[in-house]
């Protein structure tokens, strides 16, 4: 049998859905699909046992579950298992674990009743999100716990976020009139049972961390123009001598970005001529925080577009169990809501923002550190040393953020803890790895913010703002709107929040 990837929704769909807040809508084609499933699944569990549709659930499916009891058994599922705890998820990843659950599910090879799939609609349509805690899943049976308050909220108990707010989903569901979810078969089980929060979030994950991949570039032209490095360590030729995709790509970007850069020198016309000095007085090369960028971030953008495969790949994906195949008349029993791919993934991916970071911390001590420079004052101070401090107390946060995110990088996908009666003896933890990786994301935002703060503030100091190529005058002219030159010492902890905001909203 040839397998074929079916691809539902693209990234490109999943991202306008999550973040542009498009209306979901069902084709008629996946209503035939999800009605025809659903009534196979009726007709075949006679005199049959199928997992969590008449038999208990985990070390407990050994027990049969009589005909009146089905229904119940279901409730009873949603009703124990909702015990997450800790802070919320944040409404872009509810709204990306909603949908990432909507879409496995309308695959058909669910056999859950259409009803599920209509409610989803409606809920994500209407922005009526399941409140979901971040602790609690373990990423073996999918993400059980957290995937227990999506359908906690759809029997009509719990509590969701509406219009801002946290409210009971009764009161909300009376107001938008809203009908409960009715369990049919197996509703319950196959709504808690997958990879959809860890995948929602690392959506998430993704979209953001494109964007921090675009402004460490954007950061990284912009200190090489500022301090005149010369132009061959992003040309054309050098990175083609080497064969990774990331690398030519990310030099390309720079490229892009300084093409009509006045202050980049072409080392030809600098130091390919006779010299007669013994001692230079200018360096012959950059630090490599400045020289070494497309080789740095290559591997990351790589990593990143493994991350978007992968997720793209595990949304269109049945992650339930078991399975129904209305192809071969069958239910298959497995393990299809295991986390490892999204798990391991997350875990490449925050080692790849890590690095990022690391970047920006050492470029941002690079333009701080006046004896390595020899360019600028102290901590770009614009007033007077000694009674004056510049950006020195940023750095602080700066380096202690960064240190976070270096210990925050320990894996989790190997971190596994057998429980369940050690039923689920080897668990991806793929919740915590792509929460952790969201960390890791957020503080690299901080840092990225502080080291954008430094850098128009050289450019100012340098006085070398009529000289820059348009493209770092828009992003100095983005900035200086949020964070106005000073010469005198001032409270910076609200700019670089309103940095934060802005960098994170928008596109470079």
């Amino acid at each position: 049998m040839e397998l074929s990837e079916n691809i539902q929704m693209n990234l490109a769909e999943l991202k306008s859905i999550v973040f542009g807040k498009k209306q979901v809508d069902i084709e008629p084609t996946v209503q035939h699909k999800i009605q025809e499933s659903f009534r196979f699944l009726e007709n075949f569990i006679h005199d049959k046992v199928i997992y969590g549709v008449n038999t208990g659930f985990g070390p407990m499916a050994q027990y049969r579950i009589g005909e009146k009891d089905r229904k119940q058994l279901q409730y009873n599922l949603i009703r124990s298992h909702a015990t997450g705890v800790g802070q919320p998820l944040s409404l872009e990843m509810v709204r990306a674990a909603v949908l990432a659950r909507f879409n496995t599910l309308s695959l058909g090879y669910s056999g859950v009743h259409p009803s599920v799939l209509d409610l989803m609609k409606t809920m994500l349509n209407r922005s009526i999100y399941p409140v979901i805690f971040s602790h609690g899943g373990v990423g073996a049976s999918g993400d059980l716990v957290q995937l227990a308050h999506l359908a906690l909220a759809m029997i009509g108990e719990g509590e969701v976020w509406y219009k801002g707010e946290r409210h009971p989903t009764e009161i909300v569901f009376r107001e938008e009139k809203i009908e409960p979810l009715k369990i049919y078969i197996r509703e319950g089980l196959s709504i808690m049972n997958g990879t959809s929060v860890m995948a929602g979030i690392g959506l998430v994950n993704i979209y953001y961390a494109e964007k921090l991949m675009r402004l460490s570039c954007v950061a990284s032209s912009m200190i090489n123009e500022l301090v005149c490095s010369y132009d061959d360590h992003f040309s054309v030729e050098l990175n083609a001598a080497k064969l990774h995709k990331g690398q030519r790509y990310i030099a390309k970007q720079m490229r892009n970005f300084l093409q009509d850069s006045s202050l980049i020198r072409s080392r030809k016309e600098y130091l390919y001529k006779a010299a007669k000095e013994e001692i230079f007085k200018e360096k012959v090369q950059e630090y490599y925080s400045l020289r070494c960028v497309p080789q740095i971030l290559g591997p990351v953008q790589e990593m990143i577009w493994s991350a978007e495969q992968t997720i793209e790949k595990e949304i269109n994906s049945a992650s339930d169990n078991p399975i129904v195949d209305l192809a071969s008349k069958q239910v298959y029993h497995g393990g299809n809501f295991h986390g490892d791919y999204i798990a391991f993934e997350m875990d490449k991916l925050k080692l790849g923002i890590t690095k990022l970071c690391m970047l920006a911390e050492r470029q941002l001590n690079y333009l701080l550190n006046s004896k390595i420079n020899e360019l600028l004052p102290p901590f770009v101070n614009s007033g007077k040393l000694g009674f004056n401090f510049g950006m020195q107390g940023a750095q602080f946060t700066a380096t202690s953020t960064t240190a976070e995110n270096q210990t925050l990088s320990t894996s989790m996908y190997i971190h596994s803890i057998p429980n369940n009666n050690d039923n689920q003896d080897v668990v991806s933890m793929g919740a915590n790895a792509a929460l952790l990786c969201n960390q890791v994301i957020e503080n690299s935002f901080e840092v990225l913010s502080v080291h954008f703060m430094t850098i128009v503030q050289a450019i100012e100091v340098r006085g070398c703002l009529e000289q820059i190529n348009p493209n770092s005058k828009k992003i100095f002219d983005s900035i200086r709107k949020i964070f106005p030159a000073t010469q005198q010492d001032v409270v910076l902890y609200p700019y670089i929040k309103e940095v934060k905001d802005f960098l994170k909203s928008n596109n470079f």
